[in-house]
């Protein structure tokens, strides 16, 4: 196939993927191969969103197990969501270093590095051919990234949201620990949830499901992934 299935999608990265092989922080090899990817599936004129993650950085469920020393929930949300914004300003750089004009629009105000979200002025950015990251959450602790993919996918009417992983989709149990887990083809958003399988959390594929929005997950360490999954190939796993 040549043309693409979808024509504009959400892409949640997490802040693990983009730290590569180090410990913490951001790898510049990861952010360029995501860059160049990006700009493939741009070429289709297909417009893109990404969400990110903190993770590499600062994660708040971390903070709140330690026993007797909990960080408040929502003093570790927060710091989170800031964590976001490094990776966001971080993949605008090396995104446009290769053409591509981008916008990091931020739900927590901080007008000096990023623009306010604003549902409207994002969509307006995909319009005029902008790649958009939305970052710093919802804006709210106790909520997580996936849920502001879900929500942001909604509110400028995505085709679907593309979940990068590490592995090459959803299985039974981690790959990774468990040999012989089951890889999943495709799945139904009820059997995600009954079977409590670690796609992403409950909120997010709820509202998934209730407005019929298809996720996709696969892997992002095969380069050139993404256009195929917006291309149609069947790789990774789709939920819908």
């Amino acid at each position: 196939m040549t043309k693409p299935i979808y024509k504009k999608i959400v892409l949640k990265l997490s802040g693990e993927a983009l730290q590569g092989a180090k410990m913490h922080g951001v790898d510049q090899l990861v952010l360029f191969s995501i860059a160049r990817q990006i700009k493939e599936v741009r070429d289709l004129k297909v417009d893109v969103a990404i969400v990110l993650g903190g993770g590499n950085i600062f994660r708040g469920r971390e903070n709140i197990a330690s026993k007797g020393l909990d960080m408040d929930r929502s003093v570790a949300d927060y710091m989170g969501m800031l964590a976001t914004v490094i990776n966001g300003l971080a993949l605008q750089d090396v995104l446009e270093k290769v053409g591509m004009p981008t916008r990091v629009m931020t739900a927590i105000e901080m007008q000096r590095v990023a623009e306010p979200y604003i549902r409207r002025r994002a969509v307006r950015h995909l319009e005029k051919g902008r790649v958009v990251i939305f970052v710093a959450g919802t804006g709210n602790p106790y909520f997580t990234t996936d849920t502001t993919a879900a929500l942001r996918a909604m509110e400028i009417s995505a085709d679907a949201i593309l979940k990068a992983t590490k592995v090459e989709g959803v299985y039974s149990a981690d790959p990774l620990k468990t040999k012989g887990a089951k890889r999943f083809h495709s799945l139904k958003y009820i059997d995600v949830l009954k079977k409590g399988l670690k796609v992403m959390d409950a909120t997010a594929i709820s509202l998934c499901m209730d407005n019929k929005l298809p996720i996709i997950v696969f892997n992002l360490n095969k380069e050139g992934n993404i256009r195929r999954v917006i291309l149609g190939e069947k790789i990774g796993t789709v939920i819908r």
